[in-house]
């Protein structure tokens, strides 16, 4: 059950219209990294969350609602910067807030093309409203959301995800001089941030977390680096050394089709990985158990309920 109260979380202003911003900013109204497809990819990913990690599920919810809010104030900054434009555009060209954009530099009628000419179905299709749509009028689509149904991969996604929107609000600022709206980006942007942190710390709580999944690594093939650009190649903490947290050293394949020839295809490995597997497959079946368990002791008995309403006040 959503509550929607009426005040912005953050009191977005605008100095003075400017469409062909507002048409920018449509990428985080209804792009592939904008603040629905924040929203509605934590709204999913908590549902498969709220048996076997209640608290994930409250806080992908809460998160998934605070993005819901950004994507009010998002739409009402677009708004805002349509000032003067929403209505008889022309007419409303010659007034003094429009003026003050043209600067005098041009007519009225170049400030129509000026500012929508990007994406003419911005004001042809909406009246110039804000639509799911992004900068280039292409829809807003489902296959944005990543929901895997392992905590710990969605987990990882929405770490992506964030960081992702962060660079947009980064690169948005760029395109406004108005002290207002990079005031509203700014704060936009920082809650990526927040939200980032929220993600990697709930992560933690998770273990093991690694590999994602439950299967584990075929310990044969897991440390080879293999050597693909051998003119320009070059070493680092990614193919020498040891392997963050395995507990193994990276093997270097200097000549990879040599390695893999002399290996029949890596089937004829050199080392013995008998007891290797044994143990992998072991960890395999525990981990199996682990996790099918941890879903089925979550279930109710009997009738499903998903809300306990007698516990509320």
């Amino acid at each position: 059950m959503f509550h929607h109260s009426k005040d912005l979380q953050f009191n977005a202003r605008v100095s003075k219209p400017d469409p062909a911003f507002a048409n920018i900013l449509l990428e985080q109204f209804g792009g592939e990294n904008g603040e629905l497809a924040a929203a509605m990819q934590y709204f999913t990913q908590a549902f498969g969350a709220k048996q076997p990690h209640p608290d994930k599920y409250d806080m992908l919810m809460d998160i998934a609602t605070e993005e819901f809010s950004h994507l009010e104030i998002v739409g009402a900054t677009i708004q805002m910067l349509l000032k003067g434009v929403n209505g008889e555009l022309k007419n409303a060209a010659d007034a003094s807030e429009i003026m003050q954009v043209l600067d005098g530099k041009a007519a009225k009628e170049n400030i129509i093309h000026a500012a929508l000419n990007a994406n003419p179905q911005f004001p042809i299709i909406t009246g110039g409203g804000p639509t799911l749509r992004n900068s280039q009028g292409i829809p807003w689509c489902a296959s944005y959301i990543h929901s895997n149904g392992d905590l710990t991969v969605d987990l990882r996604s929405n770490l992506a995800s964030e960081s992702r929107a962060k660079l947009v609000y980064e690169h948005l600022m760029k395109f406004t001089d108005d002290p207002y709206v990079k005031e509203t980006l700014s704060f936009l942007m920082t809650r990526e941030v927040a939200h980032y942190k929220m993600f990697e710390a709930a992560l933690e709580t998770i273990q093991p977390n690694f590999p994602p999944g439950v299967l584990q690594a075929d310990p044969r093939f897991t440390q080879q680096y293999f050597n693909l650009s051998p003119l320009e190649g070059t070493r680092g903490p990614w193919n020498e050394g040891n392997m963050p947290g395995m507990q193994q050293e990276w093997e270097y394949i200097a000549q990879p089709d040599v390695y893999v020839a002399e290996t029949q295809g890596l089937n004829n490995l050199e080392a013995d990985m008998t007891t290797d597997l044994e143990h992998t497959a072991e960890a395999n079946k525990l981990m199996s158990e682990m996790r099918s368990t941890e879903i089925k002791v979550s279930e109710p008995d009997g009738v499903a309920q998903w809300s306990n309403y007698s516990t509320k006040s």
